[in-house]
């Protein structure tokens, strides 16, 4: 049913998401054999495009897909695949979509060369094609997203989150990159500021709802669903919202022996206790209110633009965001 509804929004640009998938597959290429021996690996995995969607939808809202916006949504997938094998060397992570992840087949040192070229690879093809814009977009979420990063490992060090905090890396984090998607596909198709803001607001919107969507599935989705171990955040010792929130709507020597608990490094049975914290003190609750509220948000920053198939897909992403269960 959820593959359903995402085949529904794609379809204003379904010929153009066969465009991209074409002219992606040809970025990739390299006249080194162990290149193209990883990268033809990562192609195999099929993901779900959400990035290069949001610029092809973002460009047609604005006036049409054009080559840009083709260079543009190549650019945003090559950075977020770069992301996802650094991401996974960080992490030590073993798979990556039900595959066994990149270093996990080629250990951690030719992981973190490909993410690199790949990196390389996109600013290339910006530079190439004269997109000065979005390299200077692109350059800003790299530094938003790394610092993002490096903030959420400061905190779960010393575990003195508060929700300003969480916000700003999510935004830094999740957000960024979902923005800088729906700016680069506004700008590939219109000059006009006002336009190209209001998409850029869009996707952050969209981003922070995803990410606490992300959270509290973390906390309370179904396993086999969600397709990760209950409780992962608190198990790396990460202070989520719905947790922030118990923690703090909760009396003081309960939170104390939450925290302790985390800070030991929670077992199974401890992950259960925390998560049913969570839930009684309402943090579930709240979290999700919160999700709703920045969704709407998303959908408000649509306002100014007429109604169109692309309008009514970015609307119908934005429910999609809220209600998945994975």
């Amino acid at each position: 049913m959820t593959e359903n509804k995402l085949s529904k929004i794609k379809a204003p640009v379904n010929d153009e998401l066969k465009q991209f998938n074409a002219l992606f597959k040809e970025s990739m290429k390299s006249s080194v054999t162990l290149v193209d021996l990883v990268t033809g690996y990562i192609l195999k995995q099929k993901g779900k495009k959400i990035r290069p969607l949001l610029v092809l939808l973002s460009a047609k809202l604005c006036g049409g897909v054009t080559e840009r916006s083709y260079r543009g949504a190549i650019l945003v997938e090559l950075l977020h695949t770069a992301t996802l094998v650094h991401d996974d060397v960080v992490d030590n992570a073993e798979k990556r979509r039900g595959f066994p992840s990149i270093n996990a087949i080629w250990k951690n040192k030719i992981s973190v060369l490909l993410g690199d070229y790949l990196l390389a690879k996109g600013l290339m093809l910006s530079v190439e094609g004269t997109d000065f814009d979005f390299l200077g977009i692109v350059t800003g979420t790299v530094k938003r997203m790394s610092e993002g990063e490096l903030l959420q490992i400061s905190k779960t060090r010393k575990l003195n989150l508060d929700e300003d905090t969480y916000f700003r890396i999510i935004s830094d984090k999740t957000a960024s990159l979902l923005s800088t998607c729906c700016e680069i596909g506004a700008g590939s198709a219109t000059e006009d500021e006002e336009k190209q803001k209001r998409m850029r607001d869009f996707g952050e919107y969209l981003g922070i709802a995803f990410q606490i969507r992300d959270d509290i599935l973390d906390l309370v989705g179904k396993t086999k669903v969600f397709g990760k171990n209950q409780g992962g955040d608190i198990k790396e010792k990460k202070v989520t919202l719905p947790l922030l929130y118990a923690l703090k709507n909760s009396p003081e020597k309960e939170a104390e022996e939450i925290k302790k608990m985390i800070k030991k490094g929670a077992d199974s049975e401890a992950v259960k206790k925390i998560i049913n914290f969570t839930v009684r003190y309402n943090g579930i609750n709240y979290a999700e209110e919160v999700a709703l509220s920045y969704a709407e948000k998303a959908r408000a920053a649509l306002d100014i633009f007429e109604n169109s198939p692309e309008k009514e897909s970015l609307t119908h992403l934005v429910q999609y965001v809220i209600d998945r269960n994975k």
